[in-house]
C-alpha cells in the first residue's frame, strides 16, 4: 500500500460511497425530508397560531404549574413579551419547534436505549464509546453528510441536532437504571414483585431524576446546535444569526442572540422544575 494516496483513495472511497448511497436511497431521503419538514412546519405553525401574548400566558401558566411560583411565571412571560418587542416572535417560535422536535425526537430514542443500556452492563459497554465518539465529534460534521442525504432546510438541522441531543439522555437514563440501590430491588424480589413492576415501581422512580437531567441536557445541546443549524436554512434564530453576520447587521444579531438566551432559560427552569427531585428543593427553599 502505498501511504502517500491512502488519503485521496480513502477521500475518494468516501465520496463514491455517498454518491451511491443517495443515488440509491433518493426517493428513502425525500420521503424523510418531506415528514421531518412537515413535523417542524407543523409545530412551528401550532406556536404562530395564537397571538404572542396569548402564547407567553400558556407557557407561563405552565411555569407556574411547575415550580408552583408566581414568579417564576411572571419572569417566563416577561421575557417571552421581549422576545415579541425586538421583533423576534416568529423566529422564536420557529426555534421552539425545531428544538422541540429534535428533543422529543431523542427522548423517544434515547430514554428506552439508555433504560435497555442500564439493565444490560454489557450492551451499554458497547454504546458508551459510541456516545463518546457523538459528543466528541465536531457539530459541524453531522451537518455535511446530512445536506448530501437531505438538502438545505429545516429536515437537516432536525437530523444533526436529534444527534447532538441523544447522547445526554441516553447516558444518564443509563445511569439512572444501573443506580437503583441493589437493596430495594431485592426488596421488591423478596416480595414476589413481578419484573415489569419491578421496573415501574422501584428502577423508574429511582432513575427519574437522573432521566429528566438527561431531558434538560437534550435541551441544552438542541440549543447549542440551533445557531450552528441556521447555515443549513434552519429558519428561525439561527438563520437570523448567520444572516446577520453575514449582512454585518450587529444590531439583528444581538436580537436572535438575546431571543436565544431567553428561550433558553425558559425552557432550562421548565426542565428542572418538571424533575421531582429539583422542584422539592425549590419548595423547601421557599
Amino acid at each position: 500500500m502505498n501511504l502517500s494516496t491512502f488519503p485521496a483513495n480513502f477521500d475518494a472511497a468516501v465520496d463514491a460511497g455517498l454518491e451511491w448511497l443517495t443515488d440509491s436511497g433518493a426517493q428513502v431521503f425525500d420521503w424523510i425530508n418531506g415528514v421531518l419538514t412537515s413535523l417542524v412546519d407543523a409545530l412551528s405553525w401550532v406556536l404562530n397560531l395564537a397571538p404572542f401574548y396569548v402564547v407567553a400566558l400558556a407557557i407561563g401558566a405552565l411555569a407556574w404549574r411547575l415550580s408552583g411560583h408566581w414568579r417564576s411565571a411572571a419572569l417566563t412571560v416577561i421575557g417571552l413579551l421581549v422576545c415579541a418587542l425586538i421583533g423576534m416572535w416568529s423566529e422564536t417560535m420557529s426555534t421552539l419547534a425545531l428544538v422541540l422536535a429534535a428533543t422529543t425526537l431523542a427522548l423517544l430514542v434515547g430514554i428506552p436505549c439508555g433504560v435497555i443500556g442500564g439493565l444490560w452492563p454489557k450492551l451499554d459497554g458497547v454504546v458508551e464509546p459510541v456516545l463518546d465518539l457523538l459528543q466528541t465529534l465536531p457539530p459541524y460534521i453531522y451537518l455535511l453528510p446530512a445536506i448530501a442525504l437531505l438538502g438545505y432546510g429545516s429536515a437537516t438541522a432536525l437530523v444533526a441536532t436529534f444527534i447532538v441531543a441523544i447522547p445526554p439522555v441516553l447516558r444518564l437514563t443509563a445511569l439512572g437504571i444501573r443506580m437503583t440501590p441493589r437493596a430495594f430491588i431485592e426488596l421488591g424480589e423478596a416480595s414476589g414483585t413481578r419484573p415489569m413492576q419491578l421496573f415501574f415501581k422501584i428502577r423508574l422512580p429511582f432513575a427519574l431524576p437522573s432521566i429528566m437531567t438527561g431531558v434538560n441536557q437534550s435541551l441544552m445541546m438542541a440549543f447549542g446546535m440551533v445557531v450552528i443549524a441556521g447555515i443549513v436554512g434552519s429558519g428561525g434564530l439561527g438563520e437570523a444569526i448567520y444572516g446577520a453576520i453575514r449582512t454585518l447587521d450587529i444590531a439583528r444579531s444581538i436580537d436572535a442572540a438575546l431571543a436565544i438566551v431567553i428561550l433558553t432559560l425558559i425552557l432550562d427552569r421548565l426542565a428542572q422544575n418538571a424533575t421531582p427531585s429539583q422542584r422539592e428543593a425549590q419548595n423547601n427553599a421557599h
